[in-house]
Formats: C-alpha cells, sequence, structure tokens
C-alpha cells in the first residue's frame, strides 16, 4: 500500500499498547466469548438482549484490536537524539507561557496513539503541537487555535 499512514510514538507509548493489545487478546476476549455461550443457552436469539449485548462487546473489542495491531505495524519510533536538545519535536517535553503574562504550561509532545491531555500529553497533530513543532527555546510563536490565535514564548525543552 502506498503511502500508509505512520503513527509516531515513544518507546514507552509502543510498550503501552503493546500491553494493551495482549490484555484484549488474553482476558477481555476469551471472557466475551464465554458471555456469548452462557447467552446462547437463553434460547431464542432473536429476543436475547445478554446475547445481543455481548455480541456489540465482542465487535468493539475486536475493533480495538485490529486497531492497535495496525498502529503497531505502522509505529514510527521517535527518536529525540535526531533533532537539536533545544528544538521542539515529538517525544520532548515543551514549557512555555503565553504572552503577555500568563503561568507557565507544560506538554510532552506525542503521537496521536498515545495522547492523553489529562496527563500532559498532547498530540503532534493539535493546533498547539502543531504550532510549537521545530521552534527553539526562547522563540515567540503564534499558534493558530480554534479559539484564535495565542502569541506564546517557548521557556524549556526537554527530552
Amino acid at each position: 500500500m502506498a503511502n500508509e499512514k505512520t503513527y509516531p510514538m515513544t518507546e514507552a507509548g509502543k510498550e503501552k499498547l503493546q500491553n494493551e493489545l495482549n490484555e484484549l487478546k488474553t482476558k477481555s476476549r476469551p471472557e466475551v466469548i464465554e458471555r456469548i455461550k452462557i447467552a446462547r443457552g437463553f434460547g431464542d436469539l432473536s429476543e436475547n438482549s445478554e446475547y445481543e449485548s455481548a455480541k456489540d462487546e465482542q465487535s468493539m473489542v475486536e475493533s480495538r484490536i485490529s486497531t492497535i495491531e495496525h498502529m503497531l505495524q505502522n509505529a514510527e519510533i521517535i527518536d529525540n537524539n535526531a533533532v537539536a536538545k533545544d528544538v521542539v519535536s515529538l517525544g520532548k517535553t515543551v514549557e512555555f507561557k503565553e504572552l503577555p503574562d500568563e503561568e507557565p504550561e507544560s506538554y510532552t509532545i506525542v503521537g496521536a496513539a498515545e495522547a492523553d491531555p489529562m496527563s500532559g500529553k498532547i498530540s503532534n497533530d493539535s493546533p498547539i503541537a502543531k504550532g510549537l513543532l521545530g521552534h527553539k527555546v526562547g522563540e515567540q510563536v503564534v499558534i493558530s487555535t480554534p479559539g484564535g490565535d495565542m502569541q506564546v514564548q517557548i521557556l524549556k525543552v526537554e527530552a
């Protein structure tokens, strides 16, 4: 397949996905199959809500397994050493403040597969990450967000 989408991720992010995949295959999938077997014993499948529920859950589990396998097959491990230490890139944590005088914010820029904004990990596809990528410590950058443009100053970049 030409131009297959790649999924940039850290080594830790890849390991987390592999663990989730293992959990789905060894625990969730067998549990759902068992629920389907039990529900079949209840009789008429056309009016069997337990059966329908188990089949829906099986569909979700299989879909997630397929998604994770695809992401892992097309994973692109981020190499922080390939970029200068003071340049914002994937896998690095960047501290910045909105100008003129907002409080500093800090985020780790990761691939979409491991983004978790609640724990400070934002996707490289997010407006903030797109605006910061490739810039250096000390630079002032204008970031276009859905809520309007914001001007920030990059304070620190860490691997």
